[in-house]
């Protein structure tokens, strides 16, 4: 079991082992964008000790998080859920984030640890996610609701390309903003803007990585591992 868990994908192991989202968040893995590389690669390239990972990933209960149903979920469930958790809720996040960081901007300019073009990023990735999830939602979940099959493999592809821009996005954001950490004396707005932009990363990747790993695979009609 023990190897086994090494050569295994993050993205395998986020889908299979309940709770194995939030070991790979603390370590900052990337396993919905990186999803396919070995837990062994993955640490090897993150400079982590990848034995300290799976030790965590061992000791997690298995009984522990609701994520397990929807590695068993049909797609119109899985796509319901995908709408009412990630989309409808990355359409309330994105334009209060932008509105806390064009303050922080605005006020704490000044100070060395502003993350300027936060802003600018911000509304980047709102553009990007909204363009992104309206052709899932009129284009490819129909498509997969329809059957998916072979069909389905040009506009899945499409969407893998754009979750990789927004992995890039989101790595250019824990760089502007320090890890999401929120400097000694912060204001409220700044230590709200940087919750929110924590959520967002969490909800972004969960979003992505139930895409990637689950549906995306079951559509096209690829074996999706259980362990």
């Amino acid at each position: 079991m023990a190897t086994q868990l090494l050569d295994d994908t993050l993205g395998n192991l986020a889908c299979n082992i309940p709770g194995a989202t939030r070991v790979f968040h603390e370590f900052h893995l990337d396993f919905c964008c990186g999803g396919r590389k070995s837990l062994r690669q993955a640490a090897a390239e993150s400079g982590i000790d990848a034995a300290q990972v799976q030790a965590r990933l061992l000791a997690l209960d298995p009984q522990g998080e609701a994520e397990a149903q929807w590695r068993d979920a049909a797609p119109a469930v899985l796509i319901d859920h995908l709408l009412l958790r990630y989309h409808a809720i990355h359409r309330q996040q994105l334009p209060e984030l932008i509105r806390l960081a064009a303050r922080v901007e605005q006020v704490h300019g000044n100070r060395g640890e502003c993350p300027h073009g936060l802003t600018e990023l911000l509304q980047d990735m709102q553009q990007e996610l909204e363009s992104h999830m309206q052709k899932e939602e009129q284009v490819l979940f129909p498509m997969i609701l329809r059957g998916g099959g072979p069909m389905a493999g040009g506009p899945i592809s499409v969407m893998r390309f754009e979750h990789d821009q927004h992995g890039d996005a989101l790595a250019r954001l824990e760089a502007l903003t320090d890890g999401i950490r929120t400097p000694p004396g912060a204001c409220n707005t700044w230590q709200a803007l940087y919750r929110g932009l924590n959520e967002l990363r969490v909800d972004l990747m969960q979003h992505i990585h139930l895409e990637n790993n689950l549906l995306f695979p079951r559509a096209l009609g690829e074996e999706v591992h259980h362990g």
